[in-house]
């Protein structure tokens, strides 16, 4: 017989009958608890440590009891060297995660674990403006008011320890519980494109899992991200945690992320971005969740709703100009219906590129490592092009300025191209989506099946006919599939279910949450014990 157990069915187990039974989630780390070291680098002040979780039948429980709520706290096992979980070398900010971990795993419960995450939704909810402006200020990437609505979607909809199950199986032979266990240090890289949503969802996942954090962030993204880590370590310490669960280096380089994949201390490493990345930490030899890159395609047959359609591409597309790797990135419209959606999507903020308009933005907006390359690809031709840096993320206004259109501020720019088009084949993270007419749906379905380059990350279709949806999301089989809606309803913004900003397409763990972060261990009563039946 399977049952499944809530939190507080184990710890009533544990407490009446298995009292001899160590419960406390134990880390992959052995090491010796450190001594403990005088805090310093930031204004705060020592407290008591925390309560085990599951309640303590000594007297030592009452005074170890975490500080109430909205008393900042300090620690002795705060670092020399650390400012509010910042510090100037990687080793360090290791080496205080290591010990952080480590007390919130013995001593903090899940009770402790939800209080402080809670801690940390709020804490990002009260900053949201200033985040988004110091993001955008910093990468000069998107639109400041959408990053104020992701900083809230990871707030809110990031899973905390309600995702995390005991599973109980009964029987003649016994009780045996799995749990899920944190891995102890993880080491998590984030991208340029999210840097403070990134922090804010992994850290709400990796703490809620009984996790320590050490972030190395992009270097473009580092101001930000430091103000974010010390916004998220204060909120935890006014909830009574301990210093240091979040932890960065304030000068991230390839050589701090070398010192990080290495580490012994360092059980697990989650990279969000490229495929270069990702190709790093799966060579670490260690357990690697990989969030890649993505080039998500759209699908429209004759059949949908065209006027829906066109609005949920817009929004999707043109979200944070499309630095998102979700956003639509290329739409294979049947052509019975393409002109019809083009009026739809122009009418809903669009601006439709001419040939002469396009050849101009191609000449500054893509560039080539093939001399002279002409604005079309063959083969594996479409891998030497890439999107100018200086023009991922910017406003389309400013698109059509460059070319000397001043009086258009559309949300979008969209524009007619052949398959082999660069802008079809590459994750350009601009807001300028080509449209590709096709002879039929299941050449639709061919050309996005192609475009999509096996990143297995996302797809978009509109259509009313179930059986071509399903045709659609077999030949594709990305991560997240979205039908007749927005990507962004993939991750929780105009649809149902969790927020993610790590998707671990390469390394196939999907929309990652706090499970995500654990690992399955197994306690066992063997012998017929508890059993009052049979």
């Amino acid at each position: 017989m399977e049952i499944r157990l809530t939190e507080a069915d184990v710890r009533h187990i544990v407490e009446s009958v298995l009292r001899n039974i160590d419960q406390r989630l134990a880390t992959t780390a052995a090491a010796p608890q450190s001594k403990p070291e005088a805090a310093g680098g930031c204004s705060v002040q020592p407290a008591a440590p925390a309560a085990p979780a599951g309640g303590a039948s000594s007297g030592t429980a009452a005074a170890s009891r975490p500080s109430a709520p909205g008393i900042v706290t300090g620690g002795a096992a705060a670092s020399r060297a650390g400012d509010l979980g910042v510090f100037e070398r990687a080793e360090d900010a290791i080496e205080a995660a290591h010990r952080a971990q480590r007390e919130f795993a013995q001593k903090f419960g899940m009770e402790d674990r939800e209080r402080i995450i809670r801690a940390i939704r709020q804490a990002a909810l009260d900053h949201k403006e200033g985040l988004a402006r110091r993001m955008y200020e910093e990468t000069k990437l998107g639109r400041p008011e959408h990053k104020v609505a992701k900083v809230e979607l990871t707030a809110l909809k990031t899973p905390g320890t309600e995702d995390l199950e005991t599973a109980a199986v009964s029987g003649d032979n016994g009780l045996t519980l799995t749990e899920l266990a944190p891995y102890g240090v993880i080491g998590a890289i984030t991208p340029v494109t999210n840097p403070a949503e990134t922090i804010i969802n992994n850290a709400i996942g990796m703490l809620a899992a009984g996790n320590a954090v050490v972030f190395n962030v992009h270097p473009s993204a580092k101001n930000c991200s430091l103000f974010t880590v010390q916004l998220l370590n204060k909120a935890i310490m006014n909830a009574g945690g301990p210093p240091d669960l979040v932890t960065m280096v304030k000068e991230p380089t390839m050589e701090t992320l070398d010192v990080i994949v290495k580490s012994p201390l360092v059980s697990l490493l989650v990279g969000t971005g490229g495929p270069g990345l990702v190709r790093t930490i799966l060579a670490s030899g260690k357990k690697a969740i990989g969030a890649g890159a993505g080039n998500p395609p759209v699908v429209v047959d004759e059949t949908a709703n065209l006027e829906h359609a066109a609005r949920q591409i817009v929004l999707g597309a043109a979200f944070d100009n499309n630095i998102l790797c979700i956003g639509e990135k290329e739409v294979f419209v049947v052509d019975k219906v393409a002109d019809e959606l083009i009026f739809h999507l122009l009418n809903n903020g669009a601006y439709m590129l001419g040939r002469r308009e396009l050849e101009q933005i191609m000449e500054f907006a893509l560039v080539s490592d093939i001399p002279g390359a002409r604005p079309s690809c063959s083969g594996d031709e479409w891998r030497s092009w890439h999107p100018a840096k200086e023009w991922i993320g910017k406003d389309a206004r400013l698109f059509l300025e460059r070319i000397g259109i001043r009086d258009k501020n559309p949300e979008l720019l969209i524009c007619e191209v052949d398959f082999d088009h660069p802008l079809v084949q590459i994750e350009q993270m601009m807001p300028i989506l080509p449209i590709v007419r096709t002879r039929s749906l299941d050449e639709a379905i061919d050309m996005a099946v192609r475009a999509e380059h096996g990143n297995r990350h996302t797809a978009v279709m509109h259509s009313r006919n179930v059986d071509n949806l399903t045709k659609f999301a077999r030949a594709i089989r990305t991560t997240i599939f979205v039908q007749n809606g927005s990507s962004l309803a993939g991750v929780g913004y105009g649809g149902e279910g969790f927020a993610t900003m790590t998707i671990a397409g390469p390394t196939g763990e999907g929309l990652t949450s706090a499970r995500t972060f654990t690992r399955k261990i197994r306690r066992v009563l063997a012998g017929g014990g508890l059993r009052s039946i049979g």
